[in-house]
């Protein structure tokens, strides 16, 4: 059992382990995403047939056009850091979802985008869709998900989790996924993240917005608005283990010289976009 259990450890810390871009922060990442991606294609198709996609063809096509340029920003800065084959795989798909109740936006791994139109009025234009979107899919480029996975199956299952994993046995590495990622529930189909995560999402989706071409002061002022819309109370459900809205406006305002150095290399000016209509 200690030769086990050493052999469990050793694998952990020397092969089981990523890289998050920009903080560099080192990730539990035991399950591969060649694994996940599929689960995670096939999850995105179930929530789409389960749901109504909007009409609305102004907001449809804004998630899509702001989609297609963070996706093209993404490719860029993976490009430029030698990170592209952290890509490999990826599908990238953009949809708005029908239902004015819930505020709300995901992303799963390889590039499955849910927007809701609930959050639309919040987004108000491009700019604000962008914020969102940056956000979103920043959690699927730092493997937040794969972590959270990982973590649970060390922490709740040990050993015996671990040997699954090495096994690629598919019945239990879906039953992992869907207890990370919740698909299926009331909110959205995605379980909230930690701080943390929150924290490197909001960093990593202020580049993607500025290299799309997307002014990174925007995104401070999403976070008023949506504080606004909440009246000062508790966050929506969703957002339960987020940070505050004055704490995240603040960090995302002490990293603002950073975003802006990317917006500025960027040729074209910032693009507006059109007010959202109801």
């Amino acid at each position: 059992m200690k030769r086990s259990a050493l052999f469990i450890i050793t694998f952990i810390f020397l092969y089981a382990c990523s890289t998050v871009p920009i903080t560099g922060r080192k990730q539990l990442s035991i399950i591969p995403n060649s694994q996940i991606l599929p689960l995670s294609f096939d999850s995105y198709q179930q929530v789409l047939s389960e749901s109504k996609l909007s009409t609305n063809k102004e907001q449809t096509a804004m998630v899509k056009k702001v989609g297609v340029k963070i996706e093209q920003a993404v490719e860029q800065y993976m490009t430029q850091h030698k990170m592209a084959d952290a890509l490999d795989g990826y599908a990238w798909e953009f949809n708005l979802i029908q239902d004015d109740a819930t505020v709300n936006a995901w992303c799963m791994p390889g590039g499955k985008v849910a927007f809701y139109t609930g959050i639309m009025p919040i987004c108000r234009d491009e700019a604000g869709v962008a914020v969102v979107m940056g956000h979103e899919v920043a959690h699927a480029i730092a493997n937040h998900g794969r972590e959270r996975m990982s973590q649970g199956l060390v922490q709740q299952m040990g050993g015996v989790a671990l040997a699954v994993a090495m096994q690629d046995k598919p019945e239990e590495t879906q039953a992992l996924f869907f207890a990370a990622y919740a698909v299926g529930t009331t909110y959205g189909a995605m379980l909230p993240y930690s701080r943390l995560h929150e924290s490197e999402a909001d960093k990593l989706g202020l580049i993607f917005m500025a290299m799309a071409g997307y002014d990174p002061h925007e995104a401070p002022k999403f976070w008023e608005r949506m504080a606004s819309q909440s009246g000062g109370s508790q966050p929506p459900e969703w957002m339960s283990t987020h940070p505050s809205h004055e704490s995240r406006i603040q960090a995302l305002n002490d990293y603002m010289p950073t975003a802006m150095k990317y917006y500025n290399k960027q040729q074209k000016p910032t693009t507006k976009g059109g007010l959202i209509k109801r």
